[in-house]
């Protein structure tokens, strides 16, 4: 498993200290995937709409426990599955062994400091992992994934994207929190965990983060907004 180097030395962010301590929290790792809910199959049904096969390389960005490389592994030729946290990474390759899978590739590194090797990728895909950084990062992280990605290579990002105006930020959060639900942290993100999430973390809106895609070279050809307008997702290409 290929180790990071210190990102919280010279200029660059230390992204593991902005990966919400839960990450990075063995006990909450344990727990993560029934707390996520998260069903890869349209993720991979998409992927394969767009050309993913067994000739593709596909960069997971945030990987988180790799519920998404594990399920991708057999339809590709390489998985490379990016993430922070080590207890995360711990999971995913304990899946992978479990498996058999041989073509995922852990990598202990971050949006920033991601290097990457042999031919460029096909596909990238970033889930829910943006919003750890601020604004300046999110645009140099996106250069970043672009850097990664061949010439009419596509991105798949999902992430907590405010879809509203600053004025409605008080209507469409409360709405937001009131639909959490309330003490029950094993049904899902509570409302005290979303209330932290919009204090402490760095989702941005919509109309800030699209400029952002298209300064960093993507083209993009499909948005999706939640009708909670609290979350996002963008089909990209690379130009």
């Amino acid at each position: 498993m290929a180790e990071t180097k210190n990102g919280g030395t010279g200029w660059l962010i230390d992204e593991l200290a902005h990966a919400g301590p839960e990450h990075l929290d063995t006990n909450f790792v344990q727990t993560y995937d029934y707390k996520q809910h998260f069903d890869p199959t349209p993720h991979l049904e998409k992927l394969r709409s767009l050309g993913l096969g067994r000739t593709s390389t596909l960069v997971d960005f945030g990987t988180g426990t790799g519920a998404l490389a594990v399920a991708a592994s057999p339809l590709c030729k390489r998985v490379v599955a990016v993430d922070v946290s080590p207890p995360m990474l711990n999971v995913l390759a304990s899946k992978a062994a479990q498996a058999g899978l041989r073509n995922i590739e852990p990598v202990r590194q971050g949006l920033l400091t991601y290097q990457h090797h042999g031919e460029p990728a096909d596909f990238a895909v970033t889930r829910n992992v943006l919003h750890h950084l601020p604004d300046f990062w999110k645009a140099v992280a996106l250069q970043r994934i672009a850097a990664v990605l061949k010439p009419g290579g596509v991105l798949l990002l999902r992430d907590l994207v405010f879809s509203f105006e600053p004025r409605e930020s008080q209507q469409v959060l409360e709405a937001w929190f009131q639909a959490a639900p309330a003490e029950r942290p094993e049904a899902g993100y509570t409302r005290a965990e979303y209330e932290t999430h919009v204090r402490t973390e760095f989702s941005t809106f919509s109309w800030l983060l699209e400029p952002l895609l298209s300064h960093a070279g993507f083209e993009i050809k499909q948005a999706w907004y939640s009708d909670s307008r609290v979350f996002a997702a963008y089909t990209c290409v690379k130009l």
